[in-house]
């Protein structure tokens, strides 16, 4: 129908007509879909005006206070310490310049809200295009990706699994993967006993209407698992259940020594059989030279493993195997299968016992290529499942966040189903956290970006795609534009444009508006690569995908009841060709990684590739859900939750200086959102500045002047006007966000104690790679273990010394020595000078104030410090004593003074 097969329902055509030929009658018109209202299935909540109006007034009179600050500043230099007062302007006028890059994007925050009940009503009530009632919803592949079991255990990514098989979501439209690029038969073991278990789990899930439907988060929930289960025999079938799963964890965990005990004999009935043939070939005698055999990892069927072997040998390596993929459960069927009474297993009458579709998916992988990590590993995903299911829409999914609100898919949908939802690229949902302790020490939720930040782009162009949680449309990752890519304009991207002609383009024209499958011309083999089942899967994905042309008000929809076709069992050359599109060198030559899937060359590839689709005009959406969507884990130490910030700011520095720049981009981003791109680019840069201004106060205290002349009153009136419009500032969003205000105090302190040590490090990382082409790498030097293992905090305690910590350890050392200092100058002055220490005792303890978690998580469980901790402290406490001394001297006229 795309590619002059079908042309009806071409891209750009609006609505349709009801025909024989799509199987409706001829009592069927089109009155019976256009006549009735339309019903939404989703709605945009604006911020109160009481509360948005007064934030917007503050902002611009905090912007107003920094121009007449910085000007007053500029015009009243301190002639007693030209540097003192030159770094602080600097140093402020940087700050006021990240400020205005970060609050500008947030002048239009949005909430939204969805409706299940009229997404049911839509596509699965019986009407004129759909007698049955079938879901006429569209599919949805899962990707969930790993690559080391021993990082990311088997057990957890199981679970996550089975809440994903588990999910509320039509069982024939809804599809399962996992990426394992690490090519471990643990992995695909432990997959193949995950199947096993949700043969009963999804079902006892369906019975009783569990949530969460991840199995281990479910059985740890405290509190009575009886509540609101109206069934009698549900008692029985837990216990029942959780014996079960207790096998399950126990099979889990006993894995790795199965596959070696197995290995061990399969290798010792090879040495046999060699050793046999060796005698044979010598008269019967035994050989002389000792039998080599190849230690192989060997399968449950008896068969070598193509992946990883335990011992690595040529072709079974990490970064050397072939390609695997097993489909471990089929296609299921189009209708319900119901259970019935069974004496060994639960009673699952009148419960729909089918389970997705879910398939093991590795890569092949061969020396000598590059094959870029995860976004390599997401996009051979995306080509396999285009292949087997080809779901319109992907969810992407890390292996440690499972589906902890079993309908969270239903509620993505909402969005892209609505009216205007085929140009959303993606649905983010909000990262959601267990495990972290209780004051979240180091602003591990993120609250203050998730439900600050995100939500304050959803009201422009849409939120950044944060690497996990995010339902994307398929044919928006294939890199093609999106329909009516200039129907919005404006600052805030949501005022409606005029109708206006949209000029001719090439397919090398960034600046097209028109989906480049609307080109007769289009070389997909040369773009996409030379499968042919796939491209032909291309038009199919974009047309599924479509909203329903149920309503005169809804562009380029697609018909009620076309997607009631069964799907077709998998057949062996589909298998074996969605092995061939995973192969190293599909790649080559085609677009993959560039403009296609998820964009290579960084390490934060998710920014990239939302960045990418809004630079094309397509928009996104940020779906908060009254129950959290999803729910994973993350670093609650300080070493690894520093390291996880050099990750993300290394990739930010990247960015900056990449083609994926924001200033470069295209005039379909939209001048706020190129605003928030350009800060996800900038703010590691920051870091220069604030270390720089944390060691003000000292150099304050060291030299005995202050940043300026004297503390006069035109300088504190500016310094509170500022100070209390910042305050009021974000009192406001603490409102409508909704984040408390010690999670957003905890945000502030972390963002002194990162930007002091994993932002500065990535700047540094950043620099050398761009001008020196030289790789730096921060890893850690010594390490203690956990000393409760009964603790579910025990690892916020153990104390892992690292690089990242010398710069901040330094300033509390500079700061404390200089607070001494600059109190015994005065306090033995002949003519104290009690402002200049007020100052910048008070800056001090400002900068002391946001690194007391740092201060605490140094410390340990038992408040005692390491004794390189001692060691660093007091070698820093003498250099900077020898240094006071040698720059400042004691003279005779001071001594005079002193007497």
């Amino acid at each position: 129908w795309l590619f002059e097969t079908k042309g009806k329902y071409g891209i750009g055509n609006a609505f349709w007509s009801p025909s024989e030929e799509d199987g409706y009658g001829p009592d069927v018109s089109m009155s019976d879909f256009m006549d009735k209202p339309w019903k939404p299935l989703t709605r945009k909540i604006k911020v109160p005006a009481q509360i948005l109006s007064p934030y917007r007034v503050l902002i611009i009179m905090r912007l107003v206070a920094l121009f007449f600050f910085m000007l007053w500043r500029v015009q009243n230099p301190n002639e007693d310490a030209m540097w003192l007062w030159g770094i602080s302007i600097v140093c402020e006028i940087w700050f006021a310049f990240s400020w205005i890059l970060d609050i500008l994007p947030k002048l239009n925050p949005v909430h939204r809200s969805t409706d299940l009940q009229a997404l049911k009503e839509k596509f699965e009530t019986p009407s004129a295009a759909n007698p049955q009632g079938r879901s006429d919803l569209p599919g949805v592949d899962v990707f969930v990706s790993t690559a080391d079991p021993e990082k990311e255990p088997p057990l957890v990514t199981a679970n996550t699994i089975l809440s994903i098989l588990a999910a509320e979501y039509p069982i024939e439209k809804l599809s399962a993967y996992i990426s394992d690029d690490g090519g471990a038969i643990l992995t695909f073991e432990a997959m193949a006993e995950a199947v096993r278990f949700a043969e009963v789990w999804v079902p006892f899930c369906r019975k009783h209407n569990i949530e969460p439907r991840n199995p281990d988060s479910y059985f740890s929930i405290k509190g009575d698992p009886t509540r609101n289960k109206k069934r009698p025999d549900f008692v029985k079938d837990r216990r029942w259940i959780k014996r079960e799963y207790d096998e399950f964890k126990v099979r889990i965990n006993g894995l790795p020594e199965v596959i070696r005990r197995r290995a061990e004999a399969y290798n010792n009935r090879e040495r046999m059989k060699e050793k046999a043939l060796a005698m044979e070939k010598n008269g019967g005698s035994a050989p002389k030279e000792p039998i080599n055999v190849t230690k192989a990892t060997w399968m449950a069927d008896g068969t070598h493993w193509p992946g990883t072997w335990l011992h690595p040998t040529a072709d079974h390596a990490k970064g050397d195997h072939a390609g695997i993929l097993q489909v471990m459960s089929k296609v299921p069927e189009n209708d319900p299968v119901m259970g019935y009474p069974d004496e060994k297993r639960l009673d699952f009458t009148g419960v729909d016992i089918r389970i997705p579709m879910f398939a093991y998916v590795s890569r092949e992988k061969r020396k000598g290529y590059d094959h870029q990590k995860k976004a390599g590993a997401m996009n051979g995903m995306v080509r396999a499942s285009a292949i087997l299911s080809n779901g319109p829409f992907i969810l992407n999914l890390d292996c440690d966040h499972y589906i902890y609100n079993s309908l969270a898919i239903r509620e993505g949908m909402c969005f892209m189903m609505d009216r205007g939802g085929d140009r959303i690229c993606y649905i983010q949902f909000p990262q959601r956290f267990e495990g972290i302790d209780p004051s979240d020490r180091y602003a591990n939720h993120n609250t203050v970006f998730f439900d600050g930040n995100m939500r304050a782009l959803d009201g422009i162009q849409g939120p950044f795609y944060v690497g996990t949680g995010c339902m994307f449309r398929r044919y928006a990752l294939y890199g093609f534009n999106p329909p009516r890519a200039n129907e919005y304009i404006g600052v805030i991207g949501q005022k409606k444009a005029k109708a206006g002609h949209i000029p001719p383009r090439t397919d090398d024209d960034d600046s097209d508006t028109r989906p480049l499958t609307s080109h007769p011309d289009l070389d997909l083999p040369r773009k996409f690569g030379n499968s042919t089942m796939f491209n032909e899967s291309i038009a199919v994905a974009e047309y599924q995908g479509r909203p329903l042309a149920d309503h005169i008000s809804v562009k380029n929809g697609r018909p009620p009841g076309s997607l009631l076709v069964p799907r077709p069992p998998l057949d062996a050359p589909t298998v074996a060709e969605a092995v061939a599109v995973i192969s190293c060198w599909y790649e080559d030559k085609t677009e993959w990684g560039d403009r296609i899937g998820w964009i290579y060359g960084s390490v934060t590839e998710d920014v990239v590739t939302g960045y990418r689709m809004h630079n094309r005009g397509w928009r996104s959406v940020y779906c908060v859900t009254k129950r959290d969507a999803f729910r994973g884990s993350a670093p609650i130490n300080l070493t690894d939750r520093l390291h996880q910030v050099l990750r993300w700011a290394t990739g930010s520095v990247e960015i900056f200086f990449s083609r994926n720049n924001a200033i470069l981009g295209t005039r379909r981003l939209k001048f706020l959102q190129r605003m928030a791109y350009l800060n996800t680019g900038i703010y590691p840069f920051t870091s220069i500045f604030l270390v720089t201004y944390c060691f003000l106060p000292a150099m304050c205290h060291f030299s005995g002047k202050f940043i300026v002349p004297n503390l006069n009153i035109a300088f504190l009136c500016y310094l509170l006007t500022i100070t209390v419009t910042l305050t009021l500032i974000s009192l406001l969003e603490v409102k409508w966000s909704g984040i408390g205000l010690e999670e957003w105090w905890r945000n502030e302190q972390f963002w002194v104690i990162g930007g002091s040590s994993a932002h500065l490090a990535a700047v540094l990382q950043g620099l050398l790679k761009v001008i020196a082409g030289i790789e730096i790498s921060f890893t850690l030097t010594t390490k203690s273990a956990a000393e409760d293992d009964e603790d579910m905090y025990a690892d916020l305690y153990i104390i892992k010394w690292t690089s990242l910590f010398i710069v901040p350890l330094t300033i509390i050392v500079v700061n404390i020595v200089a607070l001494v200092i600059g109190a015994s100058r005065t306090i033995y002055s002949v003519l104290p000078q009690w402002g200049k220490l007020l100052g910048g005792s008070f800056f001090s303890f400002w900068v002391l104030a946001h690194m007391y978690p740092f201060c605490k998580g140094l410390m340990g469980r038992r408040g005692k410090l390491p004794t390189i901790i001692y060691v660093w402290t007091g070698l820093l406490s003498i250099t900077l004593s020898l240094i006071w001394v040698t720059v400042s001297p004691p003279d005779k006229t001071n001594e005079m003074e002193g007497q």
